[in-house]
């Protein structure tokens, strides 16, 4: 499976981006699908993910200012990052969880956002 991110690039505090990815190259579609970022100095930290269901999650230091959503048919998934402060300013990095057998997670190639004040 491989992972295509875009839509990173620099933004204003208060700004807004739309990241996607979408997941091609494997015989079964991803499970769940989600975001992780890592600032510069700090470890990988999980942003957000949503089941092939739909079910969502977001951490609570971005909830009420990201979205995340997916289109299954297409294995894509989207954030959208609204409200934009410094502190979001990490590379972005999409993934695809595939549950066949032993669970699987797929890594994107990383997409930058840098939120200046």
């Amino acid at each position: 499976v491989q992972l295509q991110a875009s839509g990173g690039g620099s933004v204003q505090a208060g700004g807004s981006l739309r990241l996607s990815c979408v997941a091609s190259g494997g015989i079964f579609r991803p499970n769940d699908m989600g975001w992780y970022r890592q600032a510069p100095g700090k470890p990988r930290e999980l942003v957000g993910n949503i089941t092939s269901g739909g079910s969502t999650n977001i951490v609570d230091s971005v909830k009420g200012r990201f979205t995340i959503s997916r289109e299954s048919d297409k294995s894509a998934v989207y954030l959208q990052m609204d409200s934009l402060q410094p502190d979001d300013t990490a590379v972005y990095y999409c993934s695809a969880t595939v549950r066949v057998g032993v669970p699987i997670t797929y890594w994107g190639q990383g997409t930058e956002v840098t939120v200046s004040s």
